[in-house]
């Protein structure tokens, strides 16, 4: 059980670091609670690019939210 505690607080400091990272002003569209641990690799993926680089175009920031987008968990939209 501590395992799926620290999975989904890494996750969510990821998600964190990702909104941060490309200084997403509506932070609030794009909450850790959202993503499922089932996308964590994914998530990771994402993490490990947006981190590795300092500097996004507009048209690489879209890209990277519509990605993420999809990722959602669509249950936690209701």
């Amino acid at each position: 059980m501590s395992d799926v505690k620290s999975d989904r607080e890494t996750l969510s400091a990821m998600i964190e670091d990702i909104k941060g990272q490309l200084q997403i002003v509506n932070g609030a569209a794009i909450k850790p609670e959202h993503f499922s641990l089932e996308k964590y690799k994914e998530i990771e993926e994402v993490h490990q690019m947006v981190m590795g680089k300092s500097n996004f175009s507009v048209s690489e920031m879209e890209a990277i939210i519509a990605e993420l987008a999809t990722m959602r968990d669509k249950s936690s939209e209701e």
